[in-house]
């Protein structure tokens, strides 16, 4: 069986530390039972000496498992045939390369380091005892081969959630770049028919001022002020649409503007949805197109996020501004707790701010004492004619 990844993860220093940690504590218990059977029998102080010689230089070994977990495993399971002290390092180093879940160096680890259990416990004979050592000893070692392949069955599992989370990572990243493509095209099929109502116009005029001779003097003005005022139109329609792309498919109709707005209102109180409004918006008339048709779109999407995350609640829609002041919309609603957005929820919010962003203006949403608001601002410039006008 071939492992996904190869290398286990880097250890930090407390995960160094408790592995160490988990050699040396059996390296102190045999080195205690060391020094009670050298106080019994002085004879025996040498090869306690090489004991612990041996456990110690196990010790430094485990400074390579990682790096070279095979031979590290194979050399302090040899030495624990000679060393009880080398126990504990070759433990530790015998779980981390059961980590690594390669069975064909794995296996012969295993088989090692039971006979070399087996040869340390019968070096006083056989006998009662070393049944039980040999006993023991195996289950210790089989204890260990399980919780080496648990360890590796985590690591794998922790790989698995990375990888799911960067997938969706790069999903939603895809649906919201699939969110401002669509919202980019749907702008461009709108703003289509205005265009081109609004340059027909001005060849219209401009025709007429090319072959008619009867006018006078004042409709010429006009038809010039006209002409000025269809083009400069046109050309704030067109800065609404630069860099948006453009693919195949049918024209849709006329879209709705600011004076549509009691209509939805009326339509989705008709429908049971409480929305009290507050409109203070000056000279609504003289409100580009292309922004009211965005102020519909961004009230109409918070009605339907109201309607969708917080059903029943009433909502509050305020419209204010002016020529010059720029066009203000704010949408609050109840946030309801422990409500999920879902998968490919918040997109309406993406679009909206592409929207917002190709309009020229601003929009946030953010939740406070409760409530959910939406508040954008669009940008509502006074016309030429206005400023003719206040000036005459």
């Amino acid at each position: 069986m071939q492992d996904r990844a190869e290398d286990p993860p880097p250890l930090d220093r407390p995960g160094i530390a408790l592995r160490y940690i988990c050699a040396v504590l059996p390296m102190v218990f045999y080195g205690v039972v060391l020094v009670a059977i050298v106080s019994r029998d002085h004879d025996r102080l040498v090869p306690a000496l090489v004991d612990v010689g041996l456990g110690v230089i196990g010790l430094m070994l485990m400074r390579w498992r990682r790096h070279r977990p095979w031979p590290i495993a194979l050399a302090t399971a040899l030495l624990t045939v000679y060393s009880t002290t080398a126990v504990g390092p070759a433990q530790v180093a015998y779980v981390s390369l059961g980590t690594r879940r390669r069975w064909r160096q794995f296996i012969p680890v295993a088989v090692v380091s039971w006979l070399a259990l087996a040869a340390r416990s019968s070096w006083t004979g056989i006998g009662q005892a070393t049944l039980v050592s040999v006993v023991t000893g195996t289950a210790v070692l089989g204890g260990l081969t399980v919780f080496s392949l648990y360890l590796r069955g985590r690591r794998d599992l922790a790989v698995s959630q990375r990888e799911a989370e960067l997938a969706e990572e790069r999903e939603q990243s895809r649906r919201i770049e699939q969110a401002k493509l669509a919202e980019r095209v749907k702008i461009a099929q709108e703003m289509h028919d205005v265009l081109a109502h609004r340059i027909s116009l001005v060849s219209m005029l401009a025709g007429g001022l090319a072959y008619r001779t009867d006018l006078t003097a004042e409709e010429t003005r006009e038809a010039a002020m006209a002409i000025q005022e269809n083009a400069h139109q046109s050309l704030n329609e067109l800065r609404t649409v630069l860099g948006g792309l453009r693919h195949g498919g049918g024209l849709e109709p006329p879209q709705p503007n600011l004076a549509d707005l009691d209509a939805l209102f009326d339509e989705v109180r008709a429908a049971g949805q409480q929305v009290e409004v507050d409109d203070t918006v000056d000279d609504r008339e003289l409100l580009p197109t292309h922004t009211g048709r965005h102020a519909y779109r961004i009230v109409q999407e918070a009605l339907t996020n109201a309607r969708k995350h917080a059903p029943g609640s009433r909502v509050r829609a305020e419209l204010g501004g002016r020529p010059g002041d720029g066009l203000r919309i704010r949408v609050s609603n109840p946030a309801p707790s422990g409500t999920s957005a879902g998968p490919g929820g918040r997109l309406g919010l993406v679009g909206l701010a592409e929207r917002t962003q190709m309009a020229g203006g601003t929009i946030r949403h953010t939740v406070q004492n409760g409530r959910f608001i939406l508040d954008a601002r669009l940008p509502w410039e006074a016309s030429h004619c206005d400023s003719v006008g206040d000036r005459g």
